[in-house]
């Protein structure tokens, strides 16, 4: 498919990005480009009364003539759902006016313990419409991490499923006096007692709704993320974070009006709302929403029936698709993908080239965090990828790499830090002022203080620039491993053992040495077809060595079940916690069977 050029002044460009083209000149975008300028992609709410999220997703494009377009087709148990930008216009309005109706309104916190069903996305509108704050959760959580979450972010409204509900809120409702309103979105008839059937309520409520005037600086999401220790931050995002989801989507995902989208990220993740929900509807896209679980031949033939062309998805997905081999992905028609793109831990090298050999493209990795919102770092359509690199920083975003400390962490003197030049391992860090950069920790400034040092934000991963400004990703700075004198990244012994034919999957830790001080621990999961036995540990342990040295691993265990986030990273603290014997910590993240 031909790429036009970009006009890079802001007028031009501007004009051309709204209409879905790519970028095209990297250099020539970051330097002409503003946040200012970026927002006239989007509509403002009518009369100037500042910006919604659910308005630039949905009812612009019904006040532009494309409300006939299919917005969401969902996937689920029972059968497959669509809904065009007017029907879903009509049903988050109706929302809304249920929120009002229940006396919820402005910053009030709307909890959703949902999976990808319908529902989900007329909630997430309706609550935005009515200037309530959304806060979604896993499904798979169990109740007190739930629990936890409803009290931390002063939950007063939460949409579920009534299994769901019996399960892991109505034992525990008692403990949860800020929680007025259960709405369950499969209920008809009679409800349990003390919660509303969603359906019902919504099918009373007008089809009218006007958004208020909403500043850019409201409330919109409350998104929790767990450290290792302590308990869950609950990191605020605003509605003004719309114009970082709708231009990144444009820049790393290369969306257009007319595209299929398939984003496979929980809604509970941060992806699975900034651009599972908020970044393809702005571009008026088709929404594949499945509730389905991981099936390598199911996943294909999602991707064929459905003529998915933009394709974001995660690096353990992708290794599990490896692992069912090229000839599967072979038997499906995916000739209309144009782009891959991954996120949620760093992308191997060896993902990488695998896809090109078995969708005649790429994967194009990217980085960000939930606190950042939206993609901070990518790797683009129209430029070279180079295999393990989280890219180079978006247009309107300035990282570095800053000098750490004995800690690991940016040093700080005097207020002030050193930024390094090429080739050299520090805290990645990036200046604030986008649009999606979260704006507190919930109850608690005092993390979202220490979060900020000589005017960056530090955000506790470790990284390296090379000459050209790719950034490559080393580690978080809690799992980098001090060995013999040797800064040793996790990441980069992982993705030299996933090369090895037997390798399917790594996790590294560092283990307490009395002479070298940690040595590298390596855990793999195989392949089908290898066994687990002595002869392929020697191997295993003599091929780290000749491709890492000094820094290979010095032990190698089998574990055909690596501990996984429910976002889909390896947790390796667990593997050190549970090798070391040492407390487990914050486990409300685990993945967990359905």
């Amino acid at each position: 498919m031909g790429r036009r050029p970009v006009d890079a002044s802001p007028d031009g460009w501007a004009t051309q990005l709204s209409s879905a083209s790519n970028l095209t000149d990297y250099d020539e975008a970051r330097r002409d480009f503003s946040w200012a300028v970026a927002q006239r992609f989007l509509s403002g709410l009518p009369d100037a009364r500042g910006i919604n999220i659910a308005y630039e997703a949905v009812d612009r494009h019904v006040a532009t003539g494309r409300g006939g377009h299919v917005a969401i087709r969902s996937i689920g148990r029972h059968g497959t759902r669509e809904l065009t930008y007017r029907e879903l216009m009509t049903l988050s309005n109706r929302f809304a006016n249920l929120l009002r109706s229940l006396g919820v309104g402005p910053r009030a916190r709307v909890f959703t313990v949902l999976g990808r069903q319908a529902e989900l996305y007329v909630t997430a509108l309706g609550c935005w419409k009515n200037t309530s704050v959304l806060s979604p959760l896993f499904a798979a959580f169990g109740p007190e991490p739930i629990r936890n979450r409803l009290l931390l972010g002063d939950g007063e409204v939460l949409v579920t499923t009534t299994s769901l509900y019996r399960r892991k809120i109505a034992p525990q409702r008692d403990q949860l006096p800020a929680l007025r309103h259960i709405l369950l979105i499969d209920a008809p008839g009679e409800p349990p007692a003390g919660t509303i059937d969603l359906g019902t309520a919504l099918a009373a409520q007008p089809d009218e709704w006007t958004i208020p005037a909403t500043s850019p600086e409201a409330m919109a999401l409350l998104h929790f993320t767990s450290g290792t220790t302590g308990t869950p931050k609950g990191a605020i995002h605003v509605h003004e974070a719309v114009v970082a989801h709708h231009v990144t989507a444009a820049f790393a995902l290369d969306l257009r009006p007319d595209d299929v989208f398939w984003c496979t990220a929980d809604p509970g993740w941060v992806t699975g709302t900034s651009y599972g929900i908020i970044a393809p509807l702005t571009h008026g896209v088709t929404l594949l929403a499945d509730d389905g679980d991981f099936d390598a031949a199911r996943w294909y033939q999602l991707l064929a029936d459905n003529h998915v062309t933009v394709w974001y998805t995660a690096p353990t997905a992708l290794r599990m698709l490896m692992r069912a081999g090229t000839e599967m992905a072979a038997r499906y028609d995916l000739s209309a993908l144009r782009h891959i793109a991954s996120v949620g831990e760093p992308l191997n090298p060896e993902v990488v080239v695998w896809a090109q050999e078995a969708y005649g493209m790429p994967v194009h990795d990217n980085w960000w965090q939930t606190e950042t919102g939206a993609i901070m770092i990518s790797n683009y359509p129209s430029m070279p990828i180079r295999p393990g690199s989280m890219g180079r920083p978006m247009p309107g975003v300035e990282a570095g790499v800053l000098r750490c400390g004995d800690e690991g962490r940016a040093a700080v003197t005097d207020g002030q830090v050193e930024v390094l030049g090429a080739d050299q391992v520090g805290e990645l860090a990036l200046r604030p002022g986008w649009p999606s950069m979260f704006r507190g920790y919930l109850h608690d400034d005092a993390r979202y203080l220490a979060a900020f040092a000589g005017g960056w934000y530090l955000t506790g991963d470790l990284a390296r620039i090379d000459a050209d400004g790719y950034f490559w990703f080393v580690g978080r700075a809690d799992d980098v491993i001090k060995s013999s004198g040797h800064l040793v990244g996790p990441f980069e012994v992982e993705s030299t053992l996933l090369e090895h034919p037997a390798v399917t999957e790594a996790g590294v830790i560092g283990v307490p040495d009395p002479i070298a001080g940690e040595i590298v621990k390596a855990f793999v999961t195989l392949r089908a077809g290898y066994q687990p036995d002595e002869a392929l540990r020697g191997e295993l342990l003599a091929f780290g060595r000749r491709r890492l040295g000094a820094v290979a691993p010095r032990d190698i265990a089998f574990d055909q079940n690596l501990p996984h986030t429910s976002s889909g990273k390896v947790m390796r603290r667990l593997l050190k916690a549970r090798e070391l014997g040492l407390p487990e910590g914050d486990l409300s993240t685990l993945e967990r069977p359905r």
